[in-house]
């Protein structure tokens, strides 16, 4: 008994003595990765804006405090704005150039939802190849499926698969059989099940497809529980066939179905007709059916000078253009060359002018698309025009510092929470996406906001955004000190989970 009371009492002094020596040594402070210092934080989902240090461990955020802290890389954001990383849901140009671009002016996940691609799975094996800068994905692309079912070809996830058959007009006009549209869906949903970001409907490229074929793309999206991202149907002032009418049949399908339905760059497939399709789109709202809606701030569109929207009697007026609003290169076209070119290189990309911002009445037009509280930011950007890389850095220099139309807080949660929202739901990727919160993914950009500027126009259009000091995509430095990290890799994969590869 005696010992065993010894023992006790030598245990107790020793645990006794360690702890007064734990507490006489500071407690040794955590080195983070990376750390943010003296930067205005900003958390569009919770609101958060203020002075803090951010740090970043394992390509995650770690904290956001007020506390001193050290990291192996420190990045001093005194006078800059600290957010989320932005998010573009509607990019074409899926190429390294691209990507560098775009990561000039924070876009840390660039997508491609509205056009989409097939096959899935051979995409995103050669996207992984590519050592990218920033987050990547694509949907599952109704308009290879479509090309693909009337020419007997096999699709290919490359954009010349689109550009070649510009010259055809039988996936662009014809209705499909039973045969056919059930190859089509089949197209489309093996792109589902070889992790497709949803479904792209390019309609306005294929607008003759019949309306079941429309209804079954909606059904499709409401049982595989993902979103159909559409560029409607027709784009036209004036009725029959007109931007009203097309997106009245996008709204419908989605309240019969269910289907999540996102309406691509409402801005320029509405073209004048803003105040009675945007009527429309808040009677949907109100109604809570599944809509989403995104916008470009520009006042012209990158397209093929071949789109069917540019055909048939009539289209010039319909759409409130004339040869001169298309821009080939640095130059406008004439009639002589609209005409040749539509006819023998309709595959050609060109600018197509539909608004004139320099004109009061149609800069109001554009800014009811940008400024309307339910519509996200979205690029629209074509590989080949870096203008339409400038989105971001044009919200933050024309709508938030210049004309002071949208306050900083909304800039952002246009542009990095409402893009991850839209697909966090069958995305889960995206729920730690467009919030500056610990735990969340270390997407982050630091900018200057008296200096972020979209420096290139339609003439010069490959001149990088500035102001943007730092950009970090998975906790990797991808922008630092202003410049791109070429050899930066980072980049990952947003993808739904894979069911089937074939």
């Amino acid at each position: 008994m005696k010992s065993t009371k010894n023992l006790a009492r030598i245990i107790t002094t020793a645990t006794v003595a360690c702890g007064l020596l734990a507490a006489a040594i500071p407690a040794v402070a955590q080195t983070y990765d990376v750390v943010i210092l003296n930067g205005r934080v900003m958390d569009p989902e919770t609101n958060f804006d203020a002075v803090r240090n951010v740090g970043i461990k394992d390509g995650r955020i770690a904290t956001v405090t007020t506390d001193k802290i050290a990291g192996q890389k420190a990045i001093d954001a005194a006078g800059h704005v600290v957010a989320p990383g932005f998010i573009d849901l509607h990019a074409h140009g899926q190429n390294i150039g691209d990507y560098r671009m775009q990561a000039m002016q924070g876009v840390t996940t660039m997508l491609e939802l509205e056009s989409g691609v097939l096959p899935i799975g051979e995409w995103y094996d050669a996207q992984a190849k590519k050592n990218l800068p920033i987050n990547y994905g694509s949907s599952a692309a109704w308009t290879y499926g479509r090309i693909a079912t009337f020419t007997g070809t096999v699709p290919k996830a490359t954009a010349k698969y689109f550009q070649d058959v510009q010259g055809r007009s039988d996936w662009k006009m014809d209705i499909a059989t039973p045969e056919q549209q059930a190859q089509i869906l089949k197209y489309v949903e093996q792109g589902l099940d070889e992790g497709g970001l949803g479904i792209g409907i390019n309609a306005g490229y294929a607008p003759g497809y019949g309306r079941k074929e429309y209804f079954a793309l909606a059904k499709l999206a409401a049982k595989r529980d993902v979103a159909t991202f559409t560029h409607f149907r027709y784009a036209s002032n004036v009725e029959p066939q007109s931007s009203f009418e097309a997106i009245q049949e996008l709204i419908a399908n989605a309240a019969v179905t269910g289907a999540h339905m996102h309406i691509c760059h409402i801005n320029s497939t509405s073209l004048k007709d803003i105040d009675a399709v945007l009527e429309m789109v808040d009677d949907a709202f109100g109604r809570d059916i599944n809509i989403t809606v995104g916008a470009y701030p520009w006042g012209a569109a990158s397209t093929v000078i071949g789109a069917a929207m540019f055909s048939g009697e009539g289209w010039q007026d319909r759409m409130g253009s004339t040869a001169s609003s298309f821009q080939l290169g640095t130059e406008r076209m004439t009639e002589a060359q609209v005409a040749d070119y539509q006819k023998n290189k309709p595959g050609t990309f060109i600018v197509w002018h539909f608004l004139d911002e320099k004109n009061p009445a149609d800069l109001a037009i554009l800014d009811k698309s940008i400024l309307h509280p339910r519509i996200l930011i979205e690029s629209d950007e074509m590989f080949w025009m870096f203008m339409d890389e400038h989105d971001v850095a044009k919200i933050l220099r024309s709508y938030v510092r210049e004309r002071k139309l949208m306050s900083m807080q909304e800039a952002l949660r246009k542009m990095t929470l409402m893009p991850a929202q839209t697909l966090e739901g069958f995305v889960p990727q995206m729920k730690k996406k467009g919030r500056l919160q610990e735990g969340m993914d270390a997407d982050i950009v630091v900018f200057d906001p008296r200096t972020i500027s979209d420096v290139g126009t339609y003439e010069k259009p490959n001149q990088p955004a500035v102001g943007v000091q730092s950009l970090l995509v998975n906790g990797e430095l991808v922008v630092a000190d202003g410049a791109l990290i070429t050899d930066a890799g980072p980049g990952r994969p947003i993808r739904r989970d894979v069911s089937k590869r074939q």
